[in-house]
């Protein structure tokens, strides 16, 4: 199910994604049921995804926030996070256009791929 999640995730909004931005309410509604299917659940305010990640200890918690925080340097996207032991609580939004964005999408699948 994963990897049908990146497969059409990639297909589905490679060209619409050749520039950062809000992602229309279409686009949206594809993406929503994909996201879902690995545990984001959409805010009730409709702007952002949200997860909590549960790892055996913290040293794995910490590890999963060390590689995120490495990856959204890279790309210059950055979640709003909690750590307590072992779960990570994660929301993805994109502040400067009021929602989702691609970018949010990209850090939604690295996030899973990486936790395992």
């Amino acid at each position: 199910m994963f990897v049908q999640f990146i497969l059409l995730l990639l297909l589905s909004f490679n060209q619409a994604f050749a520039k950062t931005r809000k992602l229309s309410e279409a686009e949206l509604s594809q993406a929503l049921p994909h996201v879902e299917a690995v545990g984001w659940k959409l805010t009730e305010t409709g702007d952002a995804i949200e997860k909590i990640f549960t790892f055996s200890d913290f040293n794995e918690a910490f590890g999963f926030m060390t590689r995120c925080a490495l990856k959204a340097e890279s790309i210059n996207h950055h979640p709003e996070w909690s750590n307590v032991y072992n779960r990570v609580a994660v929301t993805l939004t994109t502040h400067e256009f009021g929602g989702l964005s691609n970018l949010d999408l990209n850090m939604a699948v690295f996030m899973v791929e990486i936790a395992g």
